[in-house]
């Protein structure tokens, strides 16, 4: 039997604008540090395009901007640090709950180890118009970047998808 994952979410799905949960089986035990450095190694052009991209517009309705994902690799990572542009809400070796939160949408990731099936979860709650409007393109990137970041994991661990 499978232990239910014990991923975190900004509230309950009904209340949710946006939700997206993908897992895959690990080979091998590693943490959610572990995982997230497997995942974010090396940021591709495309992820530096799209950054650039969100960055320009979004800063035209007065949003940070976040420069993107840096690449640097971290042993450990306290709850009130940075990762990249998330602030660590929760860190353990099985679970790291990271958000992002502005007047227009919070964002939530929570990355989940259990039975060594690691799970990613991401929910977001808009605020406004530019926040759901936000939302329609990034809601659809999200989903590929995701399957990628597993896809990578996948080939540094040997993973299987479940």
């Amino acid at each position: 039997m499978t232990t239910p994952s014990p991923a975190q979410t900004l509230s309950a799905l009904p209340d949710l604008d946006y939700y997206h949960s993908r897992s895959v089986l690990l080979p091998v035990e590693i943490t959610t540090v572990d995982a997230w450095n497997f995942m974010r190694a090396k940021p591709g052009l495309c992820m530096r395009l799209a950054f650039r991209t969100r960055d320009a517009i979004s800063s035209l309705f007065g949003v940070e901007r976040i420069g993107g994902f840096s690449g640097a690799r971290r042993e450990t990572v306290q709850a009130g640090e940075k990762l990249d542009f998330f602030l660590v809400e929760h860190s353990a070796p099985d679970l790291l709950i990271l958000s992002v939160r502005d007047r227009h949408l919070d964002v939530m990731i929570c990355l989940s180890i259990t039975d060594r099936v690691f799970t990613i979860t991401s929910s977001v709650v808009t605020h406004n118009v530019f926040g759901r409007l936000y939302m329609l393109p990034v809601g659809l990137v999200h989903k590929l970047l995701v399957n990628r970041d597993l896809e990578r994991l996948k080939r540094e661990t040997g993973a299987a998808e479940t």
